[in-house]
């Protein structure tokens, strides 16, 4: 349209206009004429779109016919460099600062003095200015030293360092789809697995309670994720971040696999790495469910998966069950392949009560009144069995957990490999202590 010297409208819900004026600035565009509109999104219902679309149509004509000086010549807008130094003051006085300019995720935070950053590299052999990645949607530039900021910010360790930066390649890649799940208003949460030696040396939880808080790698890593995502990515809360209710598991959602006590081998080495490699995993599910198993045999353990897969979360899906659950499995001859496919060929339900039967935006493509009440035309709730992941984690007891929820063309468990520095060992004993001892009754 600008090639044609045309003038043109965006339309936005007037819920989404600070959205859409974000996501055109970020393209380069800042003044774009975005016109709200009152249609309510997903609309179903004619008379309620015609009455939006009625009601925007002077404002339409107006953008379309008139123009600002500003909007006819936009003027690039530069930004100076940040003062090395951001605040001079006590705890609550940065805290206060921080949070005012939302860079924090509502909770304390550590300040990233130059100290803590200096000690916080001590976690990787790379230089503070190498970038690792640029992330969407504002093409933040996430550098080593930027990665080790928010690491601080988080309550990290230098241990976990090499994990954050192997995870924001993670989240770059455009097959993680980080910039459409972390804007979404689907609410979708990073789901981090930890794999490898790794595991041991930066102390992240696969046992009893592994997302739980209580363990400073799980609650940190993902926090600090968290933080990078917003302060680098630029995805903040009601402006890119549309999530119509949100999810506490964008706060921290990080588990380790139980290697040691699973019969299978373990996800990393499924994603092509080699067994003596450390690796980190993401995906984006937007519901996690906790169910009691239905027996504890192999018949039983499956059921529990296949008949409470929620229909209307088609896409990733990770199973995660006990040491206890996938030993008795395997007991059977079960692998993770023949669990995948088991799950895929079951967990099915009537095509009507399947997103499938609907077309985007809730217009009806399949009436429910015009189907029967059991149709025999059931359709798999999980796309293929190559969406499918199983975890073995958790302590002792009789749950089993489903996250599940990716559905975007093209989405995939990504992996990448974790590089450690060269003094490693050294720094692993350096904060080996830093572990929770409980007191004992």
């Amino acid at each position: 349209m600008e090639d044609l010297h045309r003038p043109a409208v965006a339309l936005a819900n007037e819920g989404f206009v600070t959205d859409g004026r974000s996501a055109a600035s970020n393209k380069g565009m800042p003044t774009v004429k975005i016109v709200a509109e009152t249609v309510p999104c997903e609309c179903s219902v004619k008379e309620d779109a015609d009455a939006g679309i009625r009601a925007a149509l002077d404002a339409i004509v107006e953008g379309l016919t008139r123009a600002t000086e500003e909007e006819r010549a936009p003027k690039r807008r530069e930004r100076s460099a940040s003062a090395r130094i951001a605040f001079r003051g006590s705890l609550e006085e940065v805290n206060r600062f921080f949070y005012k300019r939302g860079w924090t995720d509502g909770l304390p935070l550590v300040p990233p003095t130059e100290t803590a950053v200096a000690e916080m590299l001590t976690g990787t052999d790379l230089a503070p200015g190498h970038l690792v990645a640029e992330l969407e949607p504002r093409r933040g530039k996430a550098t080593v030293e930027r990665i080790a900021i928010n690491a601080v910010m988080a309550g990290a360790l230098p241990l976990h360092l090499p994990i954050l930066i192997a995870s924001v390649e993670a989240i770059a890649d455009p097959r993680a789809h980080l910039g459409s799940y972390g804007t979404s208003t689907g609410s979708w949460m990073p789901f981090w697995i930890v794999n490898g030696p790794v595991r041991h040396d930066a102390q992240v939880n696969f046992g009893s309670g592994a997302m739980n808080p209580g363990r400073v790698a799980n609650a940190a890593i993902g926090r600090a994720m968290g933080l990078i995502v917003k302060n680098i990515g630029g995805i903040r809360m009601g402006i890119e971040d549309m999530g119509v209710f949100g999810n506490p598991g964008k706060y921290s959602c990080v588990i380790a696999e139980n290697e040691e006590a699973s019969p299978w081998a373990p996800l990393h080495v499924e994603q092509g790495l080699a067994a003596a490699d450390s690796a980190v995993t993401l995906f984006f599910p937007n519901c996690y469910s906790q169910i009691w198993q239905y027996g504890s045999d192999d018949r039983g353990i499956l059921a529990t998966l296949i008949y409470n897969l929620p229909p209307g979360r088609s896409g990733l899906t990770c199973l995660l069950m006990t040491p206890a659950q996938a030993k008795a499995l395997a007991q059977k001859g079960w692998s993770k392949p023949m669990i995948r496919k088991y799950v895929y060929e079951f967990g099915r339900v009537p095509a009507h009560r399947h997103p499938g039967a609907y077309d985007g935006g809730g217009w009806i493509k399949r009436s429910p009144e015009t189907v029967a009440p059991n149709p025999p035309d059931a359709v798999p709730i999980v796309p293929s069995p190559e969406h499918i992941r199983v975890l073995v984690a958790g302590g002792p007891g009789a749950f089993m957990g489903i996250a599940c929820g990716g559905g975007l063309p093209g989405g995939q468990f990504v992996t990448r490999r974790i590089t450690l520095p060269a003094g490693w060992a050294k720094l692993a004993a350096k904060y080996r202590n830093v572990a929770p001892i409980y007191e004992k009754y």
